[in-house]
């Protein structure tokens, strides 16, 4: 059988060892992607994020007789602290493309603190501040997630005036 390894006397095993840091056009890449994200992104927000939706998605569980007391809560809860989990990895993971989502966090924070008296009912101090708490954090790192991304907007188009003019 004929070694399929080589194709037309040229060893194809090189360009599987190679990495992007050797392609040609890295370089160019990585400058693109600076003027698109405006040469920053927002690190410090994506841990925080995440923690408080995975806070959120089992305060129901941590918080003494929450889970008794306001099990549609405690479900609502877990779904929504999903949500905010899967976008701080978004942010941490595609953050130029997550930049309009800083909002839906302030929504989600919003409704966290509303929610314990529209899902819930009868809810007892704990509960209360639990959920007062983590709604606020997540409606405050989502006004800095968007003001980050209005900042890196305004610099990318002032940065495409210049290019033009």
């Amino acid at each position: 059988m004929a070694d399929v390894s080589h194709h037309r006397g040229t060893d194809v095993s090189h360009r599987r060892d190679s990495s992007m840091a050797d392609h040609p056009d890295a370089r160019e890449m990585r400058e693109r992607y600076s003027r698109v994200t405006g040469g920053a992104t927002v690190p410090l927000l994506d841990a925080p994020v995440f923690l408080a939706g995975l806070y959120l998605a089992v305060s129901a569980w941590l918080v003494p007789t929450f889970i008794a007391a306001q099990p549609r809560l405690g479900i609502h809860n877990l779904i929504l602290g999903i949500a905010v989990a899967v976008l701080a990895l978004g942010f941490a993971l595609v953050p130029e493309r997550m930049h309009g989502m800083g909002l839906a966090l302030c929504v989600i924070g919003a409704w966290s603190i509303v929610a314990i008296w529209t899902v819930g009912s009868g809810a007892s101090g704990g509960i209360i501040l639990s959920q007062i708490i983590v709604g606020g954090v997540i409606f405050l790192l989502g006004l800095a997630a968007t003001g980050a991304a209005l900042a890196m907007r305004r610099k990318r188009h002032t940065h495409s005036e210049r290019v033009t003019t």
